[in-house]
């Protein structure tokens, strides 16, 4: 089932009731029809019972002109397992974010970034006062030509942040937005602490109002896909962001 909504670039929730005629796996897809790769959420859910009803609430603190939701059955595609109840949409209140104004702009400058990241060529990226500028590379590579697996690294002493277009394209525009904002971190704290960046961002992310559980997926899908790269550092790592996101949700 294919809803079009249209956005406006207006900030708003979609609070969506789901009930289960039998089992089934959920997938839920908010995207820009008209581009390739810009996913604005991405959700699965399994209903392992029959008459199971289930409310989703999908953060938009950013959209484009026009958005289609689409709510399927992932094992074959149709709508015949479920039905959808009720559909609402609600305003979000303006953002809130305690930043100096440079960290404002350069989230800005990331959330636009982020919203054509899945369709633009590699290339350099500049913010309009050329202030911060990005490198998108086909994939980000190390000085003998292999390939790393960091989406994005940063130059801690210039606002420069390489981005792999590779990895990128794959991702939600939330999961970008929240790499970009950990990178942002790094260079306005000064910091290789990788912790401090990451909470620094995850605040950042997370008071502009976008969806608590792209933040998860933001800090577990680059091991996800590299289990040799998690050690404990990592998974100490993500218990931290994953604890700083539980209570920023309990005292929201």
């Amino acid at each position: 089932m294919i809803t079009t909504i249209p956005s406006n670039r207006e900030r708003f929730k979609i609070k969506l009731t789901v009930l289960a005629i039998m089992p089934f796996q959920l997938g839920i897809r908010v995207y820009d029809p008209r581009f390739a790769n810009s996913y604005y959420f991405r959700r699965k859910a399994v209903f392992t019972k029959a008459g199971t009803k289930r409310e989703f609430i999908i953060s938009l603190p950013v959209s484009p002109e026009v958005l289609e939701m689409e709510v399927y059955d992932k094992s074959s595609g149709n709508d015949d397992a479920f039905e959808i109840e009720n559909v609402k949409i609600e305003k979000m209140p303006p953002v809130e974010l305690w930043a100096t104004d440079e960290q404002h702009r350069f989230l800005e400058f990331a959330i636009q970034f982020a919203q054509k990241a899945g369709y633009v060529p590699p290339g350099f990226y500049e913010s309009t006062d050329h202030e911060f500028l990005f490198q998108y590379l086909s994939k980000i590579t190390d000085p003998f030509g292999g390939e790393l697996v960091t989406p994005a690294r940063t130059h801690r002493k210039m606002p420069r942040v390489q981005i792999s277009q590779r990895l990128f394209k794959s991702y939600t525009i939330p999961i970008r937005v929240a790499i970009l904002a950990h990178k942002g971190c790094h260079w306005f704290l000064n910091t290789r602490s990788q912790t401090t960046a990451d909470l620094c961002g995850m605040k950042q992310y997370l008071d502009y109002g976008f969806p608590t559980i792209e933040a998860v997926y933001a800090v577990t899908k680059v091991f996800g896909k590299n289990p040799e790269m998690v050690g404990a550092s990592q998974i100490e790592r993500t218990k931290d962001v994953i604890d700083f996101i539980e209570n920023y949700r309990a005292n929201a």
